[in-house]
């Protein structure tokens, strides 16, 4: 009796498992490719989206020139959200976007921060003073926020002045990396991004008219194989309590 107990325990502990698995297996991916500002408020979006969906999402961040060079190669992405809307206007050119589906989500801030060490020094008007050696922005071709950087030095007039104190970074994340642990006396990026400093200084926003509009357009990529899905998480992202995640982390969310 003992022992054909044990059977069934076995037997029902092993269903179980494979019933697990099977429910696991059965939840689809939706794979979105996303701007590295984006990071800290996509994390948060994606544990609410999985609360209540039957849908797992899968989280590719990097620069969007990277992104969408990693699409235009075929890689896995359902859904991609971009800093740039020159990147997605590739897209949607070259056909890898479905028609109809991209729309401008989110606006963010340029913005000059510091090291805590150099602070005292750094604004827009001295970044040509000596005492600043070195000025961190993200590269420019693939890198959104680094285009905007370059622009608006273009803009102030003094880009050639300070391309030897330039320290170049692969995306926004990683010139805060440098400014924050003092590897770069300043830099620029997304107000977004400057508000989690840990020890670096917040010094100015940079005029909105010294450098293209920083949109971000989100859009589904025409060879997902989980459309429907990606569409039911498009509306999900429109929410009115997920637009409070997005403004919580900085940003400003332009679609009604």
């Amino acid at each position: 009796m003992r022992k054909r107990l044990c059977i069934i325990v076995i037997i029902t502990l092993i269903g179980t498992f494979f019933i697990g698995c099977t429910s696991n297996d059965s939840k689809r991916e939706i794979n979105i490719s996303a701007a590295a500002s984006l990071m800290e408020a996509m994390e948060e979006i994606k544990a609410e989206y999985e609360k209540m969906s039957d849908s797992n999402l899968v989280l590719n961040f990097g620069s969007s020139g990277a992104l969408k060079k990693q699409i235009q190669e075929g890689a896995p992405c359902d859904i991609f959200i971009s800093a740039s809307k020159d990147h997605m206007d590739d897209l949607v050119k070259e056909g890898f976007v479905i028609e109809n589906t991209e729309i401008d989500l989110l606006a963010n801030t340029l913005t000059l921060i510091a090291a805590k060490e150099k602070a005292h020094i750094v604004s827009l008007d001295n970044l040509t003073d000596d005492r600043i050696e070195s000025i961190s922005i993200a590269t420019p071709d693939s890198a959104p926020v680094g285009k905007y950087s370059k622009q608006a030095l273009e803009k102030l007039g003094i880009w050639d002045k300070v391309t030897q104190k330039l320290v170049y970074a692969k995306d926004v994340k990683q010139v805060l990396e440098y400014v924050d642990s003092g590897n770069a006396d300043c830099g620029f990026v997304y107000h977004s991004d400057a508000i989690t400093l840990d020890d670096g200084v917040v010094i100015e926003k940079v005029d909105k008219n010294l450098h293209a509009p920083i949109l971000y357009p989100v859009g589904i990529i025409k060879e997902s194989k989980n459309i429907e899905a990606a569409e039911a998480f498009l509306d999900f992202l429109i929410a009115e309590n997920i637009k409070d995640i997005f403004r919580k982390y900085g940003f400003e969310v332009i679609i009604k």
